[in-house]
């Protein structure tokens, strides 16, 4: 169920946070070298920096209206981060005890800004399996019934969220037919949901997966390491399959760094290295395309989670 607009919170406060989240700008960002134009959806403006607050609202919402959070309730979920916090920040204003399952890979501010808002953290060592913290929420929720797990990787209000939610301000927001669509994948539901939004307004656009070069798993390649956080986590999500896919579009992690700091020092737009990584593959698609056709991209999350990260490990303070 997508939140309508007279949804009130059981929890009165709760709705200043909700109302941040959502109807985020759209920017045309001019790559004069390039001679190219590209519209990128700012994400990074909802409420705890990330595009992940959309699907916590969602799912957290519907969960209310349905009598599945109680009282004592414990939201569950593995993430990679930005989801965690999303997840964290609406606990704390809605009231819900929060406990979140993450790699130790994972960057120190992401677990900082977990634990600020309150939530549990509970490392594991993945070994590249982003699986093993899946397998491991259904094994606590099937042991405490106290567990609610929002199962982002698998949840079809992911999809209808963003189909119905970010798709559609999109469409009104980039002037003129859009002409190709692209952005990483983590749980597959911006991605999915974005390009049936898209597809069904301009049935001839592109929609493309961006992968890093690394680890392109839809081109069939074995996952291997790579630098862009949020995205190719070792597996094919189910929310992937229907996607309306054109293709793919493989990015370095070295591109993703470049072209992340030239957002940072050229636009003053303080993004994530995800960011970056859709940016070089847009402007690839938009070199395909020829300068006049309309791309659109995401930036997806905000800096200060990428502190401790090679982005910033050259800076001296």
């Amino acid at each position: 169920m997508i939140p309508s607009d007279n949804y009130q919170p059981k929890r009165p406060r709760a709705a200043a946070v909700l109302s941040l989240i959502g109807n985020t700008p759209v920017v045309p960002l001019v790559f004069e070298q390039e001679g190219i134009t590209i519209y990128a959806k700012c994400e990074f403006l909802n409420a705890s920096g990330s595009i992940k607050d959309r699907l916590a609202k969602t799912v957290l919402v519907d969960a209310e209206q349905r009598g599945l959070l109680r009282p004592d309730s414990i939201i569950l979920e593995c993430t990679s981060g930005n989801t965690g916090i999303a997840l964290s920040m609406l606990g704390a204003a809605m009231g819900y005890r929060v406990a979140i399952l993450m790699s130790q890979g994972a960057s120190q501010e992401r677990r900082l800004l977990i634990k600020q808002l309150g939530a549990e953290l509970i490392l594991f060592e993945s070994e590249g399996r982003y699986q093993t913290g899946i397998d491991m929420s259904r094994e606590m929720a099937a042991k405490d019934s106290r567990y609610f797990l929002p199962r982002q990787f698998e949840n079809e209000l992911n999809v209808e969220d963003h189909e119905h939610g970010t798709g559609q301000e999109l469409i009104r927001q980039v002037p003129g037919p859009i002409d190709a669509f692209v952005t990483g994948f983590g749980t597959g539901g911006t991605l999915a949901g974005v390009g049936k939004a898209i597809k069904t307004r301009y049935p001839h656009a592109r929609i493309m997966a961006m992968e890093p070069a690394e680890a392109a798993l839809l081109a069939g390649e074995c996952p291997c390491c790579h630098m862009i956080e949020g995205v190719a986590d070792g597996f094919i999500p189910p929310l992937l399959r229907n996607a309306p896919l054109d293709g793919e579009v493989k990015v370095t992690s070295a591109d993703a760094m470049a072209m992340t700091k030239r957002l940072h020092r050229e636009f003053g737009l303080l993004v994530g290295t995800s960011s970056g990584a859709n940016l070089c593959a847009a402007i690839q698609l938009a070199r395909e395309l020829g300068p006049e056709r309309r791309v659109a991209t995401l930036l997806c999350d905000r800096a200060e989670r990428y502190f401790s990260t090679k982005l910033f490990e050259a800076i001296a303070v």
